[in-house]
């Protein structure tokens, strides 16, 4: 592949060009920490060698340390290709269009969207990605109504799909002057960014477009020209809509590739018969839908529904330690054969 990259008539077909890049990008994804691995393994086989040879006394314990050192960072990177290598969905490698709305509830809701937003910003620093909000929502006390992000990095949506569906909070709610307990729920949302070499038709008389003020925290520009955007598919009632930036045209630009991405989605959905595979699983943001708990009190838990993983580490989950709900579901859908 890199050898036709390097032909000069590479570009002369732009779309199967940036394939062919996409697809080498995937491999070394695979290849390189592999590599890396092997490497480490050999050099932990010099290191046992030289530690045999010398004498029992403080170099002795000194290279077992070094040793021990190295074979667990050994197996944080074996864990680490593991992951990956259940990344093997047609999309999985790309970006990923993520979108929060918070269900029954209100304000206990809405805070419950805005502490998942969090959880799911630091869970995407956690794995290298960038966090990009389009749109943001706020509650009318506290919280959010709603969000939608952009979240950049090789498998980025191979990595947040398994996050797709309601999640629901059990706790004493800060709102509730009498300490009683409350659920809440929000539902979560992922698709895939899809590039330029998948076409999607969107014809401009199904689309309606409405321009509104930027909504946010302050600033010069915020609520002083119409430059956030909402889209809507008139035929399948699909709605999109970005702030993030001070231009009309780059927000339009932004909502239809949004757009084109849950449309692909959608068709694909449509071609299989499966409507429910990306939307119905979350169902109402209500009771009984939920892929996910969050228990705070009385005793504190967060289990997944789909494959029994839990943990009693609430703390760290809601600071985005996640890999293990990730890793679960992974293993799941690849045990059970289904490709998603």
């Amino acid at each position: 592949m890199e050898s036709r990259a390097s032909d000069p008539s590479f570009w002369e077909d732009a779309g199967k060009a940036r394939g062919v890049i996409s697809e080498t990008n995937q491999i070394k994804g695979i290849l390189t920490p592999f590599d890396d691995l092997a490497r480490q393994i050999d050099d932990g086989d010099v290191m046992l060698e030289l530690g045999e040879a010398e004498p029992e006394g403080p170099a002795q314990t000194a290279v077992e340390k070094e040793i021990t050192t190295a074979l667990a960072r050994m197996d944080g990177d074996c864990q680490k290709l593991e992951l990956t290598t259940l990344l093997g969905g047609k999309f999985d490698y790309n970006n990923a269009y993520i979108s929060l709305n918070a269900g029954a509830g209100g304000t206990e809701s809405q805070d419950w969207a805005s502490m998942l937003l969090r959880m799911f910003q630091r869970f995407a620093t956690r794995k290298g990605f960038e966090f990009t909000i389009l749109d943001f929502q706020a509650g009318e006390e506290a919280g959010i109504k709603s969000m939608s992000a952009l979240v950049t990095g090789p498998y980025a949506y191979g990595t947040f799909k398994s996050e797709r569906g309601v999640h629901r909070l059990v706790r004493i709610s800060p709102f509730d002057a009498n300490k009683r307990r409350h659920t809440s729920f929000t539902a979560l949302d992922v698709t895939a960014e899809i590039d330029d070499s998948i076409e999607i038709n969107i014809l401009d008389s199904d689309l309606r477009v409405d321009v509104y003020r930027s909504s946010g925290a302050g600033g010069q520009h915020v609520n002083v020209t119409d430059s956030a955007v909402r889209m809507t598919h008139i035929p399948t009632g699909i709605v999109v809509q970005c702030q993030s930036e001070r231009s009309q045209i780059t927000n339009r630009a932004k909502c239809l590739k949004m757009l084109a991405s849950r449309l692909y989605d959608f068709e694909m959905d449509q071609k299989k018969k499966e409507m429910e595979r990306f939307y119905q699983p979350k169902g109402a943001i209500a009771w009984g839908s939920q892929i996910r708990s969050y228990v705070f009190q009385p005793y504190q838990m967060v289990k997944d529904h789909r494959t029994d993983f839990e943990t009693s580490n609430v703390e760290g989950v809601m600071d985005g330690d996640l890999d293990g709900f990730v890793e679960s579901w992974l293993k799941s859908q690849k045990a059970s054969g289904e490709s998603t």
